[in-house]
């Protein structure tokens, strides 16, 4: 820690801020001042020696905070903030009183739901049983209803169809829809839809997804079909089947069912993770009434357009039944009953195409109320709150030239300092992640979420403060040269020349002391940022403009205080007390991305590095808080042991990235298939075939876990992409470890129905196809050949970046057989390989339910895997030909 020289003036100090900004300080003195730069020292001690027997102006009392207070009080309020954070992201109760949502009858549907086990589509657990108990349920309702003012119509809808999605095409045959349609006894011409899954994953009962949902479903359709005031409009609860199946069923409804032209808008429930409180995290296009309507009606609104903003970007790698319906988003239970309350008895319902103008901003303040407005007044805030900041720092510009000029230098120096802190911090932080990936030990963090926020804050931290430490001069030294500089400008001036370069910048400083200067620059900053977003056209935008307004309104009413008693703890803390609104919005809506990014870190295999994204949010949280600081040698020391300590704790193993918790479950994921592969010729004779167990990984750590409990599996077994098969022969990123042949009951019927040349000079191939619900094809035309219509759809050809086109097909129960043809465009040139043929075709027959589904070597195998990792399985086939 520096001691200040004994001087007759001091300067109090400042409190600066990028978010939460404290300048720390002794109360210490000594008559000795620390060394000037090498080289020069002595001449500028010389001079500055000469301006100390000037005469002095009176001295100022200051109040400073010490070093230990202004942490603890900067701890404390980060501390404090968080726990209201996490106190705002549990999960709120629903109410059971009379009349209100009941969440014991709809956790009581959730049994039963899942009780069934894994639903997937074309099996008997998902097309009779949990249809059965979902038509019973609505029966029961109708029953209980039928003298109230509410009437209830049901239609079970199997629809067929295709369509294009995300570079392959989505075909159909028979799957499950539910509707049920309830209105006023005299009938209604406007409807909401609201929508849930009730279909699952392979081996999971899908309880979150999307179980839960349906029964909230069937609650709030209970709820509305009992009132006694008759709606407005009426509702169209769908409860469809085949979700998990690239969206299938909705878009059966959505483009075949006859109630769809009466649907003026839509309400989806859906569910990332295991948990937690939901959030309207889309909305629209275009329909800001919704969102009134959510901030009118909601009990409990929890919702963020910056979630929206994130989700359209792509960066999260799922999609739901959005795709098909634009869906409102998330609700949860009595939120989901108020919210379709209120839009049943709206007028907007029925001329939802007038009220259709432009998107909102929407934000929920910690579950108690929310804050909505459209973008054009939103555009009008952020430049207005822009505008200001400009003027603010225009302002400081617009004094006598010589301090103007010396302020543009100092700001300019500022910024290169601040933009040299943050480049350092990623670089550093950016290395202990590929250190820590290199070691093995990605995904520490996936359980242990607070090890990771501690490893890589305290990195970047600490460089922070280790460069502003390393740049600016102590703080002592410049308040003495400030106070004297105006007694004489030419032996200061002098002084200066004498000077290295960052303390000539520090001794510049004239009446914007050091922590104004970094102040602007984190206006600066995020007036830009605002300045940006706002051109951009992001609604969330909100989030930096709330980032300048509140700084600056608080630094604008705190100045007098400042001036009379310096960075005092009365000062500190209503300065921070005026900060704790951004603040408490910034943390949540960072706690927020953590809980949906983490989840899908469990299923994205895509070859970056996860800790690269986890670094960055973490820096992004982190790196705002504490930008200068006069003593910070126990701090940086503090913060350097942390890091030390949870690296070494990470690099020996402590930190294990999986957990069989069923509080808080952070599974491996794995698919696990007992595979056959039959290779054809163009004669259409066995050319070759093998059976194996393939295993493939859905996050970034590969096997490398799961081998000491399976040591089979290692990169001896990994297979590579063969480019000449169709689907590479193998999934991508998967092992294959030999394994008997399978032998399903019904195997798979393919076949080639005809072949015959057009008049074009196209041939066309017509197949059929007979096997299980799950079925996939895959076309790739050998060179020189191409593909000019087909079958499928709207017979818009769509193929992947591996110029491959994919065709995923499934069924319900009692589908007819799969028919489909092609047209080939056949080469110019006649020197066509007979061995090769013009295209090379694949399908895979995927058996998840009954007997067909497990062999006795796959569940022995399964038997092997630990508790935390999750191994979804089945059986399949793959069948190559060449024509």
């Amino acid at each position: 820690m520096r001691e200040t020289p004994n001087s007759s003036h001091f300067s109090p100090p400042n409190v600066q801020t990028k978010t939460i900004l404290l300048v720390f300080g002794d109360n210490q003195s000594s008559t000795e001042p620390a060394a000037a730069a090498a080289g020069d020292s002595r001449d500028a001690e010389a001079a500055l020696n000469a301006l100390r027997s000037r005469k002095h102006k009176p001295e100022v009392s200051a109040g400073l905070l010490g070093e230990s207070s202004a942490v603890i009080l900067l701890v404390g309020f980060v501390c404090l903030l968080w726990i209201v954070v996490l106190i705002s992201v549990q999960q709120l109760m629903s109410s059971s009183s009379p009349g209100y949502f009941n969440s014991v009858r709809a956790r009581k549907h959730l049994e039963r739901i899942t009780s069934v086990g894994p639903r997937t589509i074309g099996s008997p657990e998902n097309e009779i049983t949990t249809v059965n108990y979902l038509l019973d349920q609505i029966e029961q309702i109708r029953t209980e209803s039928k003298t109230g003012p509410h009437s209830i119509t049901v239609d079970v809808q199997r629809p067929t169809g295709c369509f294009s999605i995300n570079g392959f095409t989505s075909c159909y045959d028979r799957v499950t829809n539910i509707a049920v349609k309830l209105e006023p006894q005299t009938g209604a011409q406007h409807f909401m839809l609201a929508n849930c899954h009730f279909d699952s994953v392979a081996n999971s009962p899908g309880a979150s997804d999307d179980a839960v949902s349906c029964s909230v479903m069937l609650e709030v359709l209970h709820s509305l079909a009992n009132l006694s005031t008759p709606l407005k409009h009426g509702v169209i609860f769908l409860f469809n089947g085949a979700e998990e199946n690239i969206l299938q069923a909705s878009h059966g409804f959505i483009t075949q069912h006859p109630w769809a032209q009466q649907v003026r808008a839509f309400v989806n429930l859906e569910a990332s993770g295991v948990g937690g409180k939901e959030l309207v995290f889309q909305t629209g296009p275009e329909n800001p009434w919704l969102v009134q309507a959510y901030v009118r009606a909601a009990v409990h609104p929890f919702a963020s357009v910056v979630g929206q903003d994130i989700f359209q970007s792509g960066l999260i790698p799922s999609d739901t039944d959005f795709r098909i319906f634009r869906d409102f988003g998330n609700i949860p239970g009595d939120n989901i009953l108020s919210v379709l309350k209120h839009l049943v008895m709206s007028d907007e319902l029925a001329n939802s195409t007038e009220y259709r103008h432009g998107n909102m901003v929407f934000f929920d303040m910690l579950g108690l109320t929310m804050v909505a407005y459209t973008v054009h007044v939103g555009t009008i805030i952020n430049y207005m709150v822009a505008i200001a900041a400009v003027i603010y720092l225009v302002k400081k510009c617009m004094l006598t030239s010589c301090v103007a000029g010396r302020y543009m230098r100092d700001l300019v120096c500022a910024v290169l300092l601040l933009v040299l802190s943050w480049f350092f911090s990623v670089l550093a932080v950016l290395f202990v992640a590929w250190l820590v990936t290199l070691m093995g030990r990605s995904m520490f963090w996936y359980t242990h979420f607070y090890a990771g926020v501690c490893l890589y804050g305290s990195a970047a931290i600490s460089i922070i403060l280790l460069i502003h430490t390393l740049a600016k001069i102590p703080c002592c030294r410049r308040t003495e040269v400030t106070d004297l500089m105006e007694t004489d400008g030419d032996s200061h001036e002098l002084l200066l020349q004498k000077m290295p370069l960052f303390h000539r910048w520090g001794r510049s400083v004239r009446r914007v002391d050091l922590a104004d200067i970094f102040f602007d620059v984190s206006l600066l900053f995020w007036s830009c940022v605002l300045f940006f977003f706002t051109h951009r056209g992001w609604c969330s935008a909100y989030v930096p403009m709330i980032m300048v307004v509140f700084p600056l309104i608080c630094k604008l009413l705190l100045t007098k205080l400042f001036r009379d008693r310096g960075a005092s703890l009365q000062y500190s803390v209503l300065y921070l007390a005026g900060l704790a609104v951004p603040y408490i919005h910034i943390m949540f809506l960072i706690r927020v991305i953590f809980e949906v990014f983490t989840p899908i870190q469990g299923r994205n295999a895509n070859g970056f590095p996860p800790d690269i994204f986890l670094l960055l949010l973490v820096i992004l949280a982190t790196m705002h808080f504490i930008y200068l600081s006069r003593s910070t040698k126990r701090i940086l020391a503090v913060l350097m042991s942390v890091f030390t300590l949870i690296l070494v704790l990470v690099c020996c193993g402590l930190f294990f990235p999986y957990s069989a918790d069923p509080s808080n479950p952070r599974p491996k994921r794995v698919f696990v298939q007992h595979i056959t592969r039959r290779f054809h010729t163009v004669d259409g004779s066995l050319q070759s075939s093998d059976s194996g167990l393939c295993i493939s990984d859905l996050d970034y750590t590969g096997m490398q876990h799961i081998t000491p409990h399976i040591p089979q599996i290692n990169d001896s077994i990994r297979t590579c992409c063969h480019d000449q098969l169709p689907y590479c022969g193998f999934p991508r990123k998967s092992w294959y470890l030999p394994a008997p042949e399978v032998s399903p009951k019904a195997p798979l019927k393919f076949q080639l129905l005809s072949r015959q040349e057009t008049e074009w000079g196209t041939i066309k191939m017509t197949f059929e196809v007979k096997g299980p619900s799950h079925m996939s094809l895959y076309l790739r035309p050998h060179a020189g050949t191409s593909l000019s219509s087909w079958s499928f759809g709207d017979g818009m050809l769509q193929f992947n970046r591996s110029r491959e086109y994919v065709i995923f097909y499934s069924h319900g129960l009692d589908a007819p057989a799969w028919t489909f043809w092609f047209d080939i465009q056949p080469p110019k040139s006649s020197n066509v390989s007979p061995d090769k043929g013009l295209i090379s075709l694949a399908i895979t027959a995927h058996y998840f339910s009954g007997s067909d589904g497990r062999s006795e070597p796959l569940e022995s195998f399964l038997k092997r895997f630990p508790a935390w990792a999750f191994p979804s399985s089945w059986i399949s086939t793959y069948h190559m030909y060449r024509y």
